[in-house]
């Protein structure tokens, strides 16, 4: 299972790379394994603006339907137009085609609460 180092992680298991201002999520390894064969990905709009912890898309699978949620609050400013079309690519590529959204930070101090790749591998593990 691949844990990047750069990146940050939630208890709800997306994934945030932090470049200035400006975040990228997605769904981690760990929950495309647990879901199985992704077949369908809803996206927010651009210019959708998101508290931490709204409900920005859904995630189905063969197994399950999962609400995928904002770690941070912040303006939508890009979306994976390509996954619509191929929600495969969560499974395949997590953290290079399949990230999910670009964000516009408005409060960078919720940054502070999400895991580094050492806390979210203990996560993980005790599941």
């Amino acid at each position: 299972m691949d844990f990047p180092k750069d990146l940050k992680y939630t208890e709800e298991h997306e994934w945030v790379l932090v470049e200035d201002d400006i975040v990228t999520i997605g769904v981690t390894d760990f929950a495309q394994d647990q879901l199985g064969d992704i077949v369908f990905v809803e996206l927010p709009e651009v210019g959708d603006t998101l508290e931490e912890g709204d409900t920005f898309g859904v995630v189905e699978s063969v197994k399950a339907v999962s609400d995928v949620y904002a770690p941070v609050s912040g303006e939508v400013v890009e979306i994976n137009e390509a996954l619509p079309d191929e929600p495969e690519a969560l499974n395949n590529s997590p953290y290079d085609e399949g990230w999910m959204i670009k964000m516009k930070l408005t409060d960078s101090g919720a940054l502070a609460d999400l895991m580094d790749v050492a806390a979210y591998q203990a996560f993980v593990e005790k599941d």
